[in-house]
């Protein structure tokens, strides 16, 4: 990459988070055409991406960065083949529409500003995770779409639906978040490298490295979270709660296909595995059919929509799982028109509910001569999403079944799989595409009425091109779906199924899809109703386990904290030194660290007098019948200490010993003067037991530890440089003076903070203490 378009790639990336800074004070200046001028952003992106199609078609991937940590090797770098580039003409050629139909669909709202920053810093956060190269990178922008996903679903904040919705979205997808972290972490420890293009470059090294099936289950975790595969699924339809213009493009192209993305990233280096041939099958059809079925009992048009999401999610992850090159190229085919047509009914789905004040299906019917252009878009798009040729949706729908009707058992059962789920979907499909404007006038809160260009420019547009990208396949394939399906595969492979229906088993079975999908159309209601009784037969659902978790969550950490910080200090000091006594003592037995002990014959008879002043001053303690005099006692083994310091040629640390003692002593004793504390000890026996134990233990694990240290060979390294640069770097000759103050001045200032809170808070001891005699007093005074 030149340096020109490195620089432009570059800027693409922060681009939108650029504009997020300036839109609320754009929207203020210029109101609701605020949209007009931050749509030029994402346009300009999806042109910058647009001039890499020829490169990338042709197989040169397009790669590229600069330092970010240099110092650990981490680079701000990007890779662009035909699977992130075309999520990358997704995001930004979806995003304009979206920017677009938000200025039409928030008109007037007080917040619209704030909404426009939010909704352009989830553009960038999804463009940066799809064109990430290095893993820090990848897991960055994957946390941020977490974040800023939240801010869009909790945008109307003032709603407990809202707050709820956001919370639960943000702790399932940050939850993957660090699954996918741990899993990346695994991946970088096996191969040794960091960055996507270089592992897609090693091979097979990552299928044959031991850590692959753990590496596989903390990548599937963030994966299926973030594109809400079963039991996951349950997060995204609650994220309805964020407006609808949210729903669009958090449904056609931005977040729920991170975690497709991700799977299909990493296909050539995880997949053609029993695990992964199994596992993501299995919870991808689980999740088709549970996600189809869930649609069914809806009646708001969006979770009609929102559930359908999740099929298709399912889906997609089931063909790219399946292994063989056909379903992967189904996989590519499906993914785009599913973003072309969802994002258009989730726009239609906004405009009716703009228009008419409603989103029940129930209360909606014979609109479409009020709401034309919507209508027509509506319908456009439901072909397409119902698999009818000549839609693009037809050609997903056909190569799907070319991909998945193998002669073995399993893929019969998955044929099967996905016959039911795309039946269903286009039932649901047609549904919101078609009932809402067809058949009887429905009593709507408000006169049904076209929108503004801005509503229904997106849905239109996005229809239309489902029609044109199944109509010019060629180009279709050789730009997009051809380099998309070789980065997938990790081979280059050719697209070639064109919108011309050909005679063979997957035309048969997407007859047989369609011949399926209009009886469901018809029994709808009956379908609805049954769904109904077997949910509430149910009862408990992941949804609800979602609250009973957190609820759990609190109850227990409510319980630990009562028992843990039970509010007494004495079980505070006793567990601590408890635990400070284990880790004393446990590793030198275990370990066999245990030292010698040492020879005290050889004790000159001043050292013997200093030895006996520090054991005189413990029995002083331990045996004083008060605490001031057992405090004025402590003082003795200090300055035992200093005495000691002081014979083996350590002068100042003698002084400075002395005076720590000597002010220690005076400010417990004024303290405990002024706090009048009892000299009772009412310890019963088992008390004092345990605590004479566990400070023996203390006091044998010190004793022990610092024994060993001193008969470990000496290092001088430390003391050489410190005698060689306290003089050229301090200019100081004292060189303890200049450890503590030069080199080690960060540690003295923590020590000096340390002291200085704790004389406040033994100051506000004193005076709480003080003012509660003083008002003890005055209440005895006024009462005589």
């Amino acid at each position: 990459m030149v340096a020109d378009e490195q620089w432009m790639t570059f800027l693409t990336l922060v681009l939108p988070f650029l504009a997020a800074a300036v839109a609320p004070l754009l929207t203020r200046v210029l109101g609701h055409n605020a949209a007009w001028v931050l749509a030029v952003v994402p346009a300009f992106i999806f042109l910058h991406f647009t001039g890499f199609l020829g490169s990338v078609a042709s197989g040169e991937p397009i790669a590229g960065g600069y330092p970010w940590i240099p110092s650990i090797g981490v680079e701000f770098s990007w890779y662009l083949d035909g699977l992130s580039l075309t999520f990358a003409l997704l995001i930004s050629g979806i995003g304009t529409l979206i920017i677009l139909y938000s200025g039409g669909y928030l008109r007037g709202h007080p917040h619209q500003g704030r909404f426009f920053s939010f909704i352009l810093m989830f553009m960038g956060a999804m463009q940066g995770l799809v064109v990430a190269d290095s893993f820090l990178m990848l897991f960055v922008f994957w946390e941020l779409t977490s974040i800023a996903s939240f801010l869009l679903i909790g945008f109307d904040h003032s709603r407990e639906a809202a707050r709820r919705a956001a919370l639960q979205a943000l702790i399932v997808t940050c939850a993957g978040g660090l699954s996918l972290l741990a899993g990346l972490l695994v991946i970088a420890a096996a191969t040794g490298t960091s960055s996507l293009s270089s592992l897609l470059a090693a091979g097979e090294g990552l299928r044959e490295a031991p850590v692959y099936f753990a590496a596989l289950l903390l990548v599937l975790g963030g994966a299926f979270t973030k594109s809400a595969q079963f039991p996951f699924h349950f997060w995204l339809p609650n994220a309805m709660e964020a407006p609808t213009p949210v729903s669009a493009y958090l449904h056609s192209a931005t977040m729920v296909k991170a975690g497709v993305y991700l799977v299909m990233r990493l296909n050539p280096v995880m997949g053609e595995t029993f695990a992964w041939e199994t596992i993501l099958p299995v919870f991808g059809g689980t999740t088709l059919i549970a996600g189809t079925l869930l649609a069914l009992r809806q009646t708001d048009l969006k979770l009609m929509l929102a559930y359908t999401t999740v099929a298709s999610l399912g889906l997609l992850i089931m063909l790219t799982g399946f292994g063989s090159e056909v379903a992967v190229e189904a996989a590519v085919l499906y993914l785009v028109a599913h973003s072309m047509f969802k994002g258009a009914l989730f726009m239609v789905a906004g405009a009716i509910d703009h228009e008419t004040g409603t989103r029940d299906i129930r209360k909606l019917g014979g609109i479409g001569k009020a709401m034309p252009i919507t209508f027509a878009a509506a319908v456009l798009a439901a072909f397409s999403m119902g698999g009818l040729p000549p839609f693009f949706g037809f050609l997903a729908k056909e190569e799907i079944y070319a991909g998945l009707a193998a002669g073995s058992s399993w893929g019969v059962l998955l044929t099967l799989t996905a016959i039911a789920g795309n039946a269903l979907m286009f039932a649901i499909g047609f549904a919101v595409g078609l009932k809402p404007f067809a058949g009887a006038r429905g009593e709507t809160p408000k006169h049904p009425h076209e929108g503004p260009v801005l509503l229904w420019l997106g849905p239109a547009v996005l229809a239309a091109s489902g029609l044109l990208a199944s109509l010019l396949s060629g180009l279709s394939h050789h730009f997009v779906s051809s380099p998309m399906a070789s980065a997938v595969i990790g081979a280059p492979v050719e697209v070639t199924i064109s919108w011309v229906p050909h005679l063979g088993m997957p035309l048969l079975l997407s007859a047989l899809t369609v011949a399926l999908g209009i009886a469901f159309y018809a029994t709808l209601e009956r379908g609805r109703g049954t769904m109904a009784a077997v949910l509430a037969a149910i009862g408990w659902g992941p949804d609800r386990g979602f609250d009973q978790l957190v609820r759990g969550t609190i109850r227990c950490s409510a319980a630990v904290t009562r028992t843990v910080h039970n509010g007494r200090l004495d079980i505070y000091m006793t567990v601590t030194f408890i635990v400070l006594a284990i880790c004393l003592l446990v590793p030198m037995v275990s370990y066999g660290e245990l030292p010698s002990m040492p020879v005290l014959e050889q004790l000159r008879i001043y050292e013997w007098a200093v030895l006996a002043i520090a054991l005189i001053g413990v029995a002083a303690v331990v045996y004083a019948r008060d605490r001031l005099t057992a405090i004025a006692c402590l003082g003795i083994q200090g300055f035992a200490v200093a005495l000691l310091f002081m014979l083996l040629g350590a002068p100042d640390l003698s002084f400075t010993q002395f005076m720590v003692e000597t002010l220690s002593v005076v400010i417990l004793a004024l303290v405990m003067t002024r706090l009048r504390l009892y000299p009772a000890d009412h310890r019963p026996a088992s008390q004092k037991l345990l605590d004479f134990s566990v400070s023996s233990l203390c006091g044998l694990g010190f004793f022990l530890i610092l024994l060993r240290v001193v008969q470990t060979p000496f290092d001088p390294s430390l003391s050489t440089f410190f005698a060689e640069n306290s003089r050229v770097i301090a200019h100081g000759r004292n060189i303890v003076n200049v450890i503590i103050v030069d080199f080690r001045g960060l540690d003295t200032l923590g020590e000096i903070s340390v002291v200085m809170i704790a004389g406040l808070a033994i100051l506000a001891l004193v005076r709480v203490r003080v003012g509660k005699s003083r008002e003890k007093a005055i209440q005895e005074e006024a009462r005589t």
